[in-house]
């Protein structure tokens, strides 16, 4: 008797994997389709999130300013223009100050350790003046757009500061 009901009980679960269209080695959750496409879709949609937050934080971040402080930028960018010359620093500050008021809008001068700040054509602009040795000086132009680094803005304002030294010392 203990036979008839394992038969009886092996037809029920053949009638219900037929009813229910179950594979015969019994109930699955994820079918596989061909190579595993599931599982690969699953490994981009869990590292894509991973991978541009990654990525995010990488192209982001804080960089220096002339003048000490910090500013939200790519930090990767070269935004500024390094040029020395052969004249006294107090020279070199009343240039970069007469460039940056005729340009723009002087917001910091700082007479202390010679840097200012401005704002010419939408962009920061830093300039620090300071003492190599007793002859040489040098002047760092750097500027900051929405975007990013202003290179060229910084070359023309370096160019600038360097024609309003040389129209100086021939007054």
């Amino acid at each position: 008797m203990a036979a008839a009901p394992q038969a009886e009980n092996s037809s029920l679960d053949a009638a219900v994997r037929s009813d229910l269209r179950l594979p015969s080695h019994g109930f699955v959750l994820d079918v596989r389709v061909g190579d595993g496409c599931i599982v690969r879709d699953m490994k981009i949609k869990a590292f894509f999130p991973l991978i541009c937050s990654g990525l995010l934080a990488v192209a982001s971040g804080c960089v220096g300013t002339n003048d000490g402080h910090s500013t939200a930028g790519v930090p990767f960018e070269r935004d500024t223009i390094v040029d020395r010359y052969e004249r006294p620093v107090g020279q070199l500050a009343a240039a970069a100050r007469l460039v940056l008021t005729h340009n723009g809008k002087l917001l910091v001068d700082n007479v202390v350790n010679n840097s200012f700040e401005a704002r010419v054509n939408e962009r920061k602009v830093w300039v620090k003046v300071s003492d190599v040795d007793g002859k040489v000086s040098q002047v760092s132009v750097q500027v900051r757009g929405p975007v990013g680094a202003d290179l060229p803005e910084a070359h023309e304002l370096s160019k600038q500061i360097a024609l309003q030294l040389m129209a100086g010392a021939n007054q």
